[in-house]
């Protein structure tokens, strides 16, 4: 009998959900509606950056001009929950048909940095101007087939996207020439095969800011390219998506639309799966053309902006997709940064805003505004710029204990606003309140539940002993 009670006792630890409610196992953020939904239960909402080293080695290195465990401090310490991390297809597979298991170890040497400290990465299969033949990146030379046709001056990024040559390269993906598109769903099963079991992977970005090609003209307009959407992209997107779920039936796959969605264009993309999200991208084009002559952006921006999200909503209400804000700002137009955040946490969406640091991106076309990372310098972390961390590390619901239904922070009065319904049989509430708004502190008016945490700490803890609304307001002391 003694033997059994120990064995019974066994069973139960081994079962038991873990000290913070989730089930033993890797930690995975699933879909309820346009939701992310932790394991007790609560949505999760994210703020973070994009991590993208574009240049062989196609990931960024443990230096301190790279990335190393300094760096995942820092970016816990701002109160951020995620980082988009790119993964190049010319870096998982050089060769035709062989993935190489020492990148997807470089990989994974930043994926467990950022895991360990539970930031949620989302795995970006990231190219622009398709390869480094068109002065881009993404796919390996051995799956360019542009036919022979010109390039007949190189006009850099974004220029080099209307070159005959590059949109005959992306037709020819599309259309699975040579088996491109074969090889592109079995490196990405490869890449879900390595990091099926490592928790904090938020799931797998199918293909930066597909660019339609010749079709692209098609898509210039409010409606988008219904065409290009179900017949060219939608058949390669849903041929990965079968190659992930044969070996990783979990994590979400987040797809993005056409290139033309982040002006405004819809996406008629239908795919099936019961875990999709909706990768999107806020860059105003008006915005773009300014910062390339080194400009700042107006109130022009307001109104393409608002219908960039409002898209993105539709997607998310009508086809029950998860939806997430995976590119904004690449520029020091604090205003422009500023508006994009704002909206994001409007529509309660989360963002990571491009970029973590400069990495000699040879893609963004606003670095003469400035520059898109949030240091002056990459190697020294002391060099922040300090107005931008203004704009980002900005307070927000990390984690909310039911259905969040606002969220607002104003900049000019430093007050935050969050209300909810609660969900006691979910997590406690958390809100990241950094110091940097609140130097003195800060008071809490809240009705519908209680604080649980220290008085002033960076994380507020809320728990609310039943279901109901909560609202709360945040001012400065």
């Amino acid at each position: 009998m003694r033997r059994l009670l120990v064995l019974a006792l066994l069973l139960t630890a081994l079962t038991a959900p873990t000290s913070s409610g989730a089930a033993a196992g890797p930690a995975v953020l699933h879909r309820e509606g346009r939701f992310l939904v932790d394991g007790q239960g609560r949505v999760v909402l994210l703020h973070g950056v994009n991590a993208v080293w574009k240049r062989a080695p196609y990931v960024p290195p443990a230096t301190a001009a790279g990335f190393t465990a300094a760096d995942a401090d820092w970016v816990v310490a701002q109160g951020f929950n995620t980082v988009r991390l790119g993964v190049i297809f010319a870096g998982v597979m050089p060769q035709r048909a062989v993935v190489d298991q020492r990148y997807l170890d470089r990989i994974a040497r930043v994926v467990d940095l950022l895991a360990a400290r539970e930031v949620w990465v989302l795995l970006d299969f990231h190219q622009d101007l398709y390869s480094e033949k068109f002065s881009g990146e993404g796919f390996p030379a051995w799956a360019v087939h542009d036919d022979g046709l010109p390039m007949p001056v190189d006009a850099g990024f974004p220029g080099n996207y209307f070159q005959p040559a590059t949109s005959r390269a992306f037709d020819n993906f599309y259309a699975n020439v040579d088996g491109v598109v074969d090889l592109y769903a079995q490196a990405w099963k490869a890449v879900a095969a390595r990091f099926k079991n490592t928790s904090y992977v938020l799931g797998y970005d199918l293909l930066n800011e597909p660019w339609p090609g010749t079709q692209v003209a098609s898509c210039a307009n409010p409606v988008g390219c219904p065409v290009f959407d179900t017949r060219t992209l939608q058949p390669v997107y849903d041929k990965v998506l079968r190659a992930i779920r044969s070996v990783d039936r979990q994590r979400i796959v987040w797809v993005e639309p056409h290139v033309l969605f982040n002006d405004g264009a819809q996406t008629h993309l239908g795919l099936q799966d019961p875990q999709l999200g909706l990768s999107f991208h806020q860059y105003c084009t008006t915005a773009g053309l300014i910062h390339a002559s080194g400009g700042k952006a107006g109130p022009e921006c307001g109104p393409q902006g608002e219908l960039v999200f409002d898209n993105a909503d539709s997607i998310g209400t009508q086809k029950g997709w998860a939806t997430l804000l995976t590119e904004y700002g690449a520029s020091d137009d604090l205003p422009d940064v500023a508006r994009v955040a704002g909206l994001a946490d409007e529509h309660l969406t989360g963002w990571q805003y491009w970029h973590y640091k400069e990495w000699d991106d040879p893609t963004t076309e606003s670095q003469d505004s400035g520059g898109q990372g949030l240091f002056r310098d990459d190697a020294d972390l002391r060099t922040l710029k300090q107005a931008k961390a203004d704009v980002l590390v900005r307070p927000y619901a990390r984690a909310v204990g039911g259905l969040p239904t606002a969220m607002r922070f104003d900049p000019a009065s430093r007050s935050f606003t969050l209300t909810y319904t609660a969900q006691p049989r979910a997590g406690r509430t958390e809100v990241w309140l950094p110091t940097r708004h609140y130097p003195r502190g800060y008071r809490v008016q809240v009705s519908g539940a209680r604080v649980v945490s220290r008085p002033g700490a960076q994380l507020l803890l809320l728990e609310a002993a039943r279901a109901g609304a909560v609202t709360l307001t945040v001012t400065r002391r």
